[in-house]
């Protein structure tokens, strides 16, 4: 199962008894967070070949505007985890880190609060 499939399956397993009009905020969250996470990851990747770039400094990200994804709460981190009993807990967690690091996106992201398993 790819990936994408396996975090889809577990943010189904955690809407459980929620209904579907609600439940567009967990797919829009997981979309939201995986948008995020890619245009970081591109960004980074650019910003390795500059050696005078610090590759941890946000700042260097929001100057491209570019949202800055703590580690973790990056995409590959969260698949990796996919399948843990946890995983609830472990995007709600990215989300609020995402939140927390980009002020600009205080209060408007989609959340996830309330659907932890």
């Amino acid at each position: 199962m790819s990936i994408e499939k396996t975090l889809f399956s577990a943010a189904d397993k955690m809407r459980g008894a929620m209904d579907p009009g609600e439940y567009k905020h967990v797919a829009l969250g997981l979309l939201f967070l995986r948008y995020v996470s890619a245009a970081f990851e591109a960004k980074r990747l650019e910003f390795a070949k500059d050696e005078l770039i610090d590759l941890e400094d946000p700042e260097e990200y929001q100057a491209e505007s570019v949202f800055w994804v703590p580690e973790k709460a990056r995409w590959n981190g969260l698949a990796a985890n996919a399948k843990a009993h946890d995983i609830g807990v472990q995007v709600d967690d990215a989300m609020r880190e995402i939140e927390k690091a980009n002020p600009t996106l205080q209060g408007n992201p989609p959340g996830f609060s309330g659907i932890r398993p």
